[in-house]
């Protein structure tokens, strides 16, 4: 038990330091202002630089300035959009029948567990989970690329299934730090460059 202390209170710190070395001013591709903008901009980020995500969906809710209008917005509409986010095919057709199942059945409300999150097209668990946190403030850990990386070049985590992961991470931080753990790690892979983490990280480790 002494241990799992030690390794608990080794990964508060490292988590900590990450923190300070990141600028909490840089903005991510779920910080936006209603939470339907927040989960459609999540839906739309996997595998897409924030900065492009966040263009492209100022672009989107310029157009479409309520989750009803986007909900009767052409697909073809869309897709010209979204066209410079990756997957966007796929994506256009994702945002389009959330938006329509929020407004059929949720009466545009956005559902607030990650069960009915999950139901919705193009939400997957790490999808459910940045948009809990970032809106709700929930304990929900999001495992995406930058995550992944991290845990294990930290030793938070040997895993690489993404849910494995997030099982490790919920083990190893008490609850308090859980939907800090998303936007902290993100935002340092964001601002140094691949030989830099490396560097940072590899220090880290030894603390």
């Amino acid at each position: 038990m002494k241990q799992e202390s030690q390794k608990t209170q080794k990964a508060i710190s490292q988590l900590k330091k990450i923190e300070k070395l990141t600028n909490p001013n840089l903005r991510l591709a779920a910080e936006f202002n209603t939470p339907w903008q927040a989960l459609i901009s999540t839906i739309l980020s996997p595998m897409t630089r924030d900065e492009t995500t966040i263009e492209v969906s100022e672009k989107l809710y310029k157009k479409y300035s309520s989750l009803s209008s986007l909900a009767k917005a052409r697909l073809a509409d869309i897709k010209k959009v979204i066209k410079p986010v990756n997957y966007y095919k796929t994506k256009s057709k994702h945002i389009s029948e959330t938006a329509k199942i929020l407004m059929k059945e949720h009466k545009g409300n956005i559902p607030n567990s990650r069960e009915e999150l999950m139901k919705l097209p193009g939400v997957g668990r790490k999808v459910a989970n940045v948009y809990l946190a970032e809106v709700h403030k929930a304990a929900a850990i999001g495992v995406d690329t930058h995550v992944a990386q991290t845990s294990r070049k930290l030793g938070w985590s040997k895993e690489k299934n993404p849910y494995k992961i997030e099982k490790d991470l919920e083990l190893l931080f008490p609850k308090r730090y859980w939907n800090k753990i998303n936007y902290i790690v993100v935002r340092f892979g964001r601002e140094y460059s691949k030989k830099q983490k490396n560097k940072i990280l590899s220090n880290l480790r030894k603390i």
